[in-house]
Formats: C-alpha cells, structure tokens, sequence
C-alpha cells in the first residue's frame, strides 16, 4: 500500500541535506558554545553561521534571531516578554480569535494575571475585521499579535497593513508565522513586524528548535533565568546540531521559495477542483485566494471528519481534521467556530497540507479514496437523505 503524506502542517520530514548538515555536530563537533578551546569555538562559528542564515532568509540582523525550541516558546517569550516588559506603559493586548494556542492560552494567562485582552473577531473566509481592531486601540494597549497564517484554513492574515495602521505608536507588533515561513514571503521588513516567531519542523528541518525574530530597539523581559545566552532572553546551553539542521532548513526554503510555492499551489487548486466537482455539498473553509499555496480544508455536510481521517489513514493516506496540538480534543474547532460553516458543517472538516515532495499522482488517488469514504458515511448517515 502506498502512503501518502499530506499533514505537512503537522510537521514535516528532515530534509536529507539537514541531516547531512546536522551529523558531525552529534559526534565530532560536539562542543559546548560557550567554551574557550577549539572545541568550543568549533561550536560557536556554527552558532554564528546559522545565526546569520536565519537572518538572511527573514531579510533581518543576525544579532536580531533568538533561538529557541520551536514555536510556542517563541510565542511566549514574544507576548509575555513584551506585556510584562511594558506594563508600567499599559496593561492592554491585542490578538484574534483564531490564533494557535500557543496564542490564546498565554492570553489567557495574562489575563489572569490582570491584563486586559481584545479577541478581534473574523469573517466567514477567516480574514481578521481590520476595522474592528483599529477601533480596539487604546492609549494602554502596549502589544497586538496576529498569526500571518492560520494554521488551520490557511487564511493569510493582513500583517502589512496592521503596522502600517499603527505606524508611530509605542505599540509593539508580533507575528506566529510558524505555517507561513517557507512557503510566502516573509521578510520582517515588508511585514512592518517587531517579533516574528518561527518552527524548524515546519520547513523540513528538525524537531526541538525554532527561533524568535526581535528587531533592534524592541525590548522584552526575559522569562527564564540563567547564563547570557541567546542575549539573556533564552538562557541554556544552544542545541547546535538542532540550530545548524534549522537553519539548512530556512536556507534550503529560501532558495526554493518560489519553485516549492508554485508546485504546491498547482496542487492545492487541482484538489481543490476535483473535491468540488465530484463530491457534493462540500465547503472550502478559509480565503479562496489568499491562502497559502499548500493548504486546503474542506467540511463536508453530515460527515464526521475524524471517521473519514481513519478511513483515509487505513488506506495510506495521513491527513489532520485541524491543528496536530489540539486533535485530541472532542470539541469543534475554534477556528471553524469563529467562521461559522454551518452545524452540519463544523464537525466533518480535513486539512490537506501539501509538501515540496507531493505529486500529481498522490492527489488523484486521495481525492478517489476521500469520494468513496465520504460516499461510505454518508450512506451510514441518519441524514443520509437530507444530502
């Protein structure tokens, strides 16, 4: 039986020149960074060249990457770091509704511990009310984070006009751009951002290591105490073999950027295409056209979308009903909540996430496999007749 990925937003295999890049840092060139000899040094030039890979492939300063063990660190280290560094200032954030949870449950911490926060609410496409956040700013409001992607519908976020809106304010601006690195654009400059958080695991590189992007001038309070590292904000001894495989990996996603991003939108309209023209009452969840290249979910009316991923897998093919950090969860998506698909609707929604590495091919046989699963329940459907 052939097995076909398409969860590539869950996470995604280590490229092998990543693992070829990250190998003599397991072994030979094991030293510790922050050592004076040879070994040590070896290390250290590794940790600067990285540091410096990073920065090229986001348009920023070396000295501006802070590395970390992935997203959600980054996430916290960017909203706590600045809510707690500026309190005196104001006690007032911003955010949306349909963040990751490495978002939303550390606005909801702040919360607890006496900030005010703003959920800005979404249309039906997923695309943030602009209006609504404008008219959310406050004299008090000291941080706004917008994901640049969603991790769910792959609805691509506004981040450009949201610094420009708060162009000359003492308000700092923080992206989760943990889906969209790798495949759009996203030079820290164009996007107008002061931190931008980043997941090696994304882009084909490895587990365990990520990196927050913190422009010159902007600063945050560092959350864990320790050794200078990483500027003080994320002291520990680095991970070089994970830091040296990340940054092969956001090098390699640089330099395919535009090739990856071309082929993985040929296929996510191709699939788009046949799922509407074969399967009937079906919804696309998220912006039609500003979405990123690779992704597609689909709600299909009175199906439920954890029965048709079992059906799926047990044919080869691995595919997510919505974020890999909250699957466990019986409850309906957040995301789809907030665009609101319909109740029968909401609990019978796929996430296709394509990768560099996925054909034609692939897609044919899972749009064949998906027809006759959704065909299969529906059958099984107390509203079987309703469809």
């Amino acid at each position: 039986m052939k097995r076909i990925y398409l969860d590539h937003s869950a996470t995604t295999h280590v490229d092998t020149r990543v693992l070829e890049a990250m190998l003599p840092y397991f072994s030979e060139k094991f030293g510790n960074a922050s050592s004076l000899h040879s070994f040590g040094q070896e290390a250290a030039e590794a940790l600067a060249i990285s540091r410096e890979l990073v920065a090229a492939a986001l348009g920023a300063n070396p000295r501006e990457i802070i590395f970390t063990s992935g997203g959600t660190e980054s996430d916290n280290i960017a909203i706590k770091g600045a809510a707690y560094m500026h309190s005196s200032k104001g006690r007032h954030v911003i955010t949306s509704v349909i963040e990751h949870p490495a978002v939303l449950r550390t606005c909801e911490e702040l919360e607890r511990e006496g900030f005010e926060v703003t959920y800005v609410p979404v249309d039906s496409e997923g695309i943030l009310d602009l209006k609504f956040l404008e008219d959310s700013i406050r004299h008090d409001t000291i941080l706004i984070s917008i994901m640049h992607a969603n991790n769910e519908i792959g609805t691509i976020q506004p981040i450009k006009k949201i610094s420009e809106l708060i162009s000359g304010r003492e308000i700092i601006l923080h992206t989760d751009a943990v889906q969209s690195v790798g495949k759009i654009s996203t030079d820290v400059n164009e996007l107008g951002v002061d931190m931008l958080s980043i997941s090696s695991h994304k882009l084909h590189g490895p587990k365990g290591v990520g990196a927050l992007y913190l422009r010159s001038g902007v600063n945050i309070m560092p959350l864990v105490q320790g050794g200078g590292h990483e500027r003080g904000l994320r002291p520990g001894t680095e991970n070089i073999p994970g830091i040296v495989g990340f940054a092969k990996a956001m090098s390699i996603s640089k330099e395919q950027l535009e090739e990856d991003s071309k082929h993985m939108q040929h296929l996510r309209d191709s699939m788009i295409k046949n799922i509407q023209s074969r399967i009937p009452h079906v919804r696309l969840n998220g912006h039609e056209k500003t979405r990123l290249p690779n992704n597609v979910n689909m709600s299909f009316r009175h199906v439920e979308g954890e029965s048709l991923l079992m059906l799926l897998d047990m044919n080869g093919v691995a595919v997510s009903t919505g974020s890999a950090c909250s699957s466990k969860s019986q409850k309906a998506s957040h995301v789809l909540t907030a665009i609101d698909p319909g109740v029968e609707y909401i609990h019978g929604s796929l996430r296709f996430t394509l990768g560099r590495e996925n054909i034609m091919e692939e897609i044919d046989i899972v749009v064949d496999l998906l027809e006759e699963a959704v065909m299969k329940l529906r059958q099984l459907s107390p509203f079987e007749e309703e469809v």
